[in-house]
């Protein structure tokens, strides 16, 4: 039996894995690696923190992630493949309340990310991954 996500470890675990995973990824590691040309060195801390402060609420996330996802050639392919990947590699790891609510706070922030860049369409619409 796996165990609950519980502490910053935990996260580290989670957000290592899962960019291993978007590194290697067809469809988003050409994004990251490519386009974006993420410094991982600098940006899995960030994650860290960001994933810490949305499950915790540490607040040790002191940035704005959406304005650096506008300028990315991404649409909802883009977000289903993210998704998917989190979740994946969520329950690779985890199992529990916790994993299941940064499970759908993931969600929800791609869903938030997608409706601000206009690529849901009409609002209310079943939105599905």
């Amino acid at each position: 039996m796996k165990e609950d996500i519980k502490d910053e470890q935990d996260i580290k675990l989670l957000v290592d894995s899962f960019y291993a995973k978007v590194n290697e990824d067809d469809l988003l590691g050409p994004i990251f690696n490519g386009f974006a040309n993420v410094n991982w060195e600098h940006h899995l801390p960030i994650m860290y923190s960001f994933w810490s402060s949305v499950l915790f609420g540490t607040m040790a996330y002191k940035g704005q992630p959406f304005p650096k996802h506008m300028r990315l050639p991404i649409d909802r392919q883009h977000f289903a493949r993210w998704v998917m990947l989190f979740n994946e590699t969520a329950d690779e790891l985890f199992e529990g309340d916790k994993t299941k609510e940064l499970k759908q706070k993931a969600t929800s922030i791609a869903q938030v990310f997608q409706m601000k860049m206009g690529l849901l369409g009409i609002i209310g619409k079943e939105v599905s991954f």
